[in-house]
């Protein structure tokens, strides 16, 4: 069972690995996939050889959880895809889109010498006083002083350069590392692809993975129902007890993916339906997830599409929960514990949320020495209120990744992604259930992508909204303060 899951792990991370980092260096997956894996392959061997009742050293485990970060960043460094010495500022900082793949037969000069003219000519002094242009044979670097909002700058400058250049550019606004707003024109991938006929997307690969997940699903939700293997071959209908589960999980998922759908598709942006993940163990399915096709135009667009996903999934995940919660038991708390995905006897202590929403549908029923046996539905909705914790965290290109970089920027986005991966480290010490997620976010890269226009700042509203989904994110994932549960209970 140990390999089983060591396997799952592992391929896990190599899909993470391959889709996150392999576009920004050469550095083999491979050889990074064996750096992320090393703590895993080291501890299992512990495991094996000392039992799972003596502990691992603490020195080890320090070793392993700082000397394969250390060696895990070194590697990526060494092999990052390099960029113009004269760019190299604007890049760091953010303003060459480092999701565009370089062509492989880049041209000596973005444009021809008799198109400089029209260039300069696209940057009114009005909106943007431009400086001068630096050419490099994958961008073009324009800088200048900012006379306008970035808005009204962003927007006229990439007018210009569409009536004048068609879709031959990408538009970049990037803070550089002087805080002066710069412009940088790349070439657009999209517009060598613009006659080829590509289906975007494809209802029936999307059907088929959610007939797939659907099975799935239920096959796990029987076994929840405490249907056993015996029963299930003597009545095989009686795995109709697992749809509860699997139908009130794929709503809360499905949700949370249309959510990211809806809000790109308002943008204009390319994007696929949502696709399921099934697989035959563990929950019944991996998650959903859709893919963008197209750059994201600005940071409002960026903030409403990172949060549209678990606003969408909470909003359906609560009420299916308090649903649950009312048709579940109270039992006495284990005397091996209980944990947050123990739904056979949950302590709602485990999560802030959690606690409130017991106490307010089982009231006196449920007591401080007590667990919660779930209904299939509410273990749905605990789920949903897992995934949207999991998506929260403010790493990289996760949903509160993209919510606080659209807050705050890209460069403050990225410190605040580095801590909070200690933090959610020192969170799986309480939530050990958490420590796979905690080792993973170590190695998602913590800048998120820049948007094109990436110097306009959100209104009041929507930073209300964010500072809303990080409070939502610290009420699932911390237990119930001592102080609050002698109140309760």
């Amino acid at each position: 069972m140990v390999f089983f899951w060591l396997f799952v792990l592992g391929l896990l991370t190599y899909v993470l690995l391959q889709r996150s980092v392999s576009r920004i260096t050469r550095t083999p997956v491979w050889l990074l996939w064996l750096v992320m894996m090393l703590p895993a392959f080291i501890l299992t061997g512990w495991v094996i050889v000392n039992g799972s009742e003596e502990p691992a050293p603490t020195a080890l485990l320090l070793g392993l959880f700082i000397v394969c970060p250390i060696l895990y960043w070194a590697l990526i460094q060494k092999g990052r895809i390099s960029v113009p010495p004269s760019a190299k500022p604007e890049a760091e900082a953010g303003e060459a889109k480092r999701a565009i793949a370089p062509p492989s037969k880049p041209a000596l000069r973005p444009i021809e010498k008799d198109e400089e003219a029209t260039l300069q000519g696209c940057f009114p002094w009005s909106v943007y006083y431009l400086q001068n242009i630096e050419y490099h044979p994958q961008a073009m670097i324009c800088r200048g002083q900012l006379r306008a909002s970035p808005t009204v700058a962003y927007d006229t400058v990439r007018d210009n350069i569409r009536r004048h250049f068609g879709d031959r550019f990408l538009v970049i606004f990037q803070e550089g590392l002087q805080g002066k707003p710069v412009f940088a024109l790349v070439p657009n991938p999209q517009a060598e692809k613009r006659d080829r006929s590509q289906t975007l997307t494809r209802p029936g690969l999307a059907l088929g993975l959610l007939l797939v997940t659907l099975f799935t699903t239920t096959a796990v939700g029987t076994y929840l129902a405490g249907v056993t293997e015996d029963q299930l071959q003597a009545t095989p209908a009686l795995i109709l007890q697992g749809l509860p589960y699997a139908l009130g999980l794929l709503f809360i998922l499905g949700c949370h993916e249309m959510g990211h759908y809806l809000a790109a598709r308002r943008y204009g942006m390319r994007v696929t339906l949502p696709y399921f993940i099934p697989v035959p163990f563990f929950l019944g399915t991996l998650g959903a997830f859709i893919q963008m096709k197209s750059p994201v135009p600005n940071r409002r667009a960026l903030f409403d599409v990172g949060i549209a996903g678990p606003l969408s999934g909470l909003v359906v995940a609560v009420p299916l929960l308090l649903w649950g919660l009312s048709q579940s038991t109270v039992v006495p708390i284990p005397e091996d514990g209980s944990s947050l995905l123990n739904f056979e006897a949950l302590d709602p202590k485990a999560s802030l949320m959690l606690t409130l929403l017991s106490k307010l549908v089982l009231g006196a029923q449920v007591a401080a020495d007590q667990a919660i046996h779930l209904h299939p539905i509410a273990i749905a909705g605990c789920l949903g209120l897992v995934v949207t914790a999991l998506n929260l965290m403010p790493v990289g290109q996760l949903d509160g990744g993209h919510i606080v970089h659209a807050m705050y920027g890209q460069r403050v986005g990225s410190v605040v992604g580095q801590v909070a991966r200690l933090l959610v480290f020192g969170l799986a010490l309480v939530h050990p259930e958490l420590m796979i997620w905690a080792i993973l976010l170590f190695f998602i890269p913590a800048a998120d992508q820049p948007a094109l226009n990436d110097v306009s700042e959100l209104d009041d509203r929507r930073d209300f909204l964010g500072l809303l989904a990080l409070t939502l994110l610290v009420m699932i994932v911390l237990p119930a303060p001592g102080i609050l549960t002698r109140l309760l209970y």
